[in-house]
Order: structure tokens, then sequence, then C-alpha cells
């Protein structure tokens, strides 16, 4: 992409109609709460929470399903509440969802498509499961949605930041609370600018699946529109721990940043291997060396411990941020665990109550009335400000936050400061942009 076209694109900006999200979809008649996927019967009705639990994201993974769990005591009307009290939708009431107690099963993904895919088949098939949430990569969020997609099921995906789960693999069935690829380098951009000026030259390594490829291409766009230059993208597997043998050459190439396009313990593995190298003491075309991992998380961070100091990234949201809903969560959760929840956690958390709530909305569990609630839907008190669910493909739209390493953490979880909020606005982008061309969103399908 040439640089004008990253900004030249445009941002769209979402207008929110009075009272927007309010209004029951019209699509709806007593005729249409029953003949779709797992209808509930009973005075039960069942989730399937699909997380990595094995393999280099488990760590989110775990983090996830601590959520998840949480989600389901407030939807049930157990402990505090947490966000059922701050959130701008007051459509739950902590009886469930439609009167019917909340019940779970959950899966491994194995942080693989093909593993993710049985997993939620399974529970959907033999669990009854109506609406699957979850997962750290989006190699398995693309496969599950396909696969919720076919089956007739609503998808809240967990933690996937490609572009391409909201752009060429969208999905009717299916909806994202996460950021993207895109959103990251729009936020990082100008305070990579600001940091370390703007004529670099940068080095990459990217994780060899679909998120790598799509955060590389947004990243390094984004910083060749303000004058950076791409030196070399490497490839890197998703089952690495080693990175050393990509890192030597990075010393002999002239760039001066190295940028990591990678995540959970491969950012840990190859960000360790990186200090070990000993880049950020070397000085390369009269500037400092610099590293900028574009993904953060604070599992990570605390992962990678000291060497997380000074690096700048970009999160989806952190449990520092001091608006109502944020403290809410963080203090649920914290009392619960006794550690403050990730991003990743967050966005699990958030999805399962914006599921329920518009099933009550929509006044049924069909998929296609759950759709019809939550597109478009203008939102507050869950994080981030005001947020909207976009219509159009699905993608969530949300203050983003740009990140650094704290110098002197106080603790294990809190390694990352807040640089800057990057309001919305900065990192809208129209549904036709080319980074996410191709696909077709699609109709709803209700299944069975």
């Amino acid at each position: 992409m040439s640089k004008s076209n990253f900004t030249r694109r445009g941002l769209l900006k979402t207008s929110a109609a009075a009272g927007a999200g309010l209004a029951l979809p019209t699509y709806l008649s007593a005729a249409s709460h029953s003949g779709y996927t797992n209808a509930p019967s009973g005075s039960t009705v069942t989730l399937g929470f699909n997380v990595p639990q094995t393999g280099p994201y488990a760590e989110e993974g775990l983090d996830e399903l601590r959520a998840q769990e949480l989600a389901v005591e407030h939807l049930n009307g157990e402990g505090d509440g947490g966000m059922l009290n701050t959130f701008s939708s007051k459509a739950l009431k902590g009886n469930g969802i439609l009167g019917k107690k909340v019940t779970f099963v959950t899966g491994d993904t194995q942080t693989k498509s093909d593993a993710a895919r049985a997993s939620a088949k399974s529970m959907i098939e033999k669990d009854g499961a109506i609406m699957i949430n979850g997962g750290s990569s989006s190699g398995v969020a693309v496969a599950v949605q396909g696969l919720c997609q076919d089956a007739g099921v609503i998808f809240m995906a967990g933690l996937t930041h490609s572009n391409d789960t909201t752009g060429k693999d969208k999905k009717a069935n299916g909806f994202r609370h996460f950021f993207n690829g895109y959103m990251s380098a729009a936020a990082l951009a100008p305070v990579l600018k600001n940091a370390y000026g703007s004529e670099r030259r940068a080095y990459h390594l990217t994780a060899d699946y679909t998120w790598g490829w799509t955060q590389q291409e947004s990243i390094a766009a984004a910083t060749e529109a303000i004058g950076w230059e791409t030196v070399n993208n490497v490839l890197t597997p998703l089952a690495s721990t080693d990175f050393s043998s990509y890192i030597a050459p990075v010393l002999n190439s002239g760039a001066d940043v190295l940028v990591l396009n990678h995540y959970g313990g491969n950012m840990v593995n190859s960000l360790s291997n990186a200090i070990e190298f000993d880049l950020l003491s070397k000085q390369v075309n009269g500037k400092n060396f610099e590293i900028v991992v574009p993904l953060y998380s604070e599992l990570m961070a605390a992962g990678a411990g000291d060497n997380v100091k000074g690096v700048i990234g970009s999160m989806n949201w952190n449990w520092q941020l001091q608006d109502e809903g944020s403290k809410a969560f963080t203090k649920s959760f914290g009392e619960k665990y006794g550690r403050p929840p990730s991003n990743s956690a967050h966005t699990c958390y958030v999805q399962t109550l914006l599921y329920a709530d518009a099933c009550e909305r929509a006044g049924t569990f069909n998929p296609c009335g759950v759709v019809e609630a939550l597109e478009d839907f203008d939102f507050d008190g869950m994080g981030n400000g005001p947020t909207t669910y976009r219509g159009a493909d699905h993608q969530c739209f949300k203050d983003v936050l740009v990140m650094k390493g704290k110098e002197n953490p106080t603790n294990q979880y809190d390694t990352l400061e807040i640089v800057e909020v990057t309001p919305r606005a900065q990192v809208e982008y129209a549904p036709d942009h080319p980074m996410f061309a191709g696909g077709d969103l699609g109709k709803c399908n209700p299944g069975a």
C-alpha cells in the first residue's frame, strides 16, 4: 500500500442514531423463537468457551476462561454484578438469559485451527452450545467463525487481531470486540514518529499466519507513511521457541528498529533473544536501536519481565483505565482471582455479556435476532468509551491504547503504562478499505 492510501482512504464516522441499540429487532415474530440450532427447551442455556488451554497462547486462554466464568456468575446474579452495573443497556437483570440459567462447557483450541474446530463442533453437537466465545489466535478465529456460520450459532470471537477476521473472512454469525492490525498501526504511527523520528529503517519478524501477515502489512504501511523504510520482513513459524537465528541477521541489515510481529510465548521468546543480543545498547545509522512490539498484553509483558522496559506497543484495553466499567470489572476479577485481568480476559467477559444482552433485547436466542440486535449497536460502560458494533462487517470500534514497558514496575502486573488513549475516530476506516477487501458478510444462518 502506498503512503497516501493508508492516510487518504479516510475515516468512517459512525453516527449514533437517537436510541440506537434500544429498539427491538423488526425481523422477529413469535414464530421465530424456535427452529434454530440448539434452541434451549429447559431451564438452562449452554454457552461454549473455546480457549487455548495448551500451546503457545495457553496463558491468554486461561485468563479468558477466568473471565468467562466470572461473566456467567454475573449473568446468573452471583457476585457483585461487575459491568452489569455500568453497561449503558439495562436489559440484563442478573436472572440468566431470557430467564434461563446460564451454564457452560469448555474446549481446548491448542492454538490450532483443526483442534479448535473440532472442540467447537463437539460443544455445538454434543453439548448443545448456542454460542461459542474465545480463542487467542486469528487462525483459530477464522476457522471457528466459519464453522459457527455453517452450524447456525453465534461466534463471539475472542482475541483475534488479524484484519481478515472482519475483512475477507467475515461472517454474518460472527462478531469481534477486539481491535485489529490496522487499528494498532493507526494508533502507533504518530507515537513512534514522536518517539523515534521519521527517518528510521525497520526490520520485521512476523508470525507466519493470517494475524502476522496482516499486522505486518498494517504496521509497514503506517510507518512508511511517516517516512520509515521497511528493510526486511522475515516470517517465523508459530511453533518456534528460539528466535536467535532470526535475530542475528538484524545486526548486519542496516536496520535501526526491530518490529516483533509476535504474540504470547513467541513474543516473550523473541524479545528475550533480542535482548540477549544486546540490541538496545547499540547505535545504528547514528541512532539508538529500538524495538517495537505492535500488539501487547499484560501476560506477555509479565513473562518478558525487565525486557519490556521502554518498548512501545498497542493494546485493546488495560486494567489501569479509570472509567467506571473498567474499574468495576477489574474489582470483580481481582477479588475473585487475586490478580488484575488481561485485555484478553476483558474481551471475552464483555462479549459474553453483549451476547446475553442482545438475546434479551431481541427477545430470543435465534441467532438471526441476535445478529440484528448487535449490528450497529452503540453502547458505553464496558471500557474504552463509546463503542459501536458496525453492521457492515461486525467489527467493533472504540478507543485504542498505546502502551510502553514501565521503567520501574512495582509488581509483576504493573509492567506496562498507558502512553496514549487514541480516540476511535483516529483508527476507524471504511468497510471497503483495501486492507479489508474481499469476502462477503453474507446472511445470518439460524441453522436447524
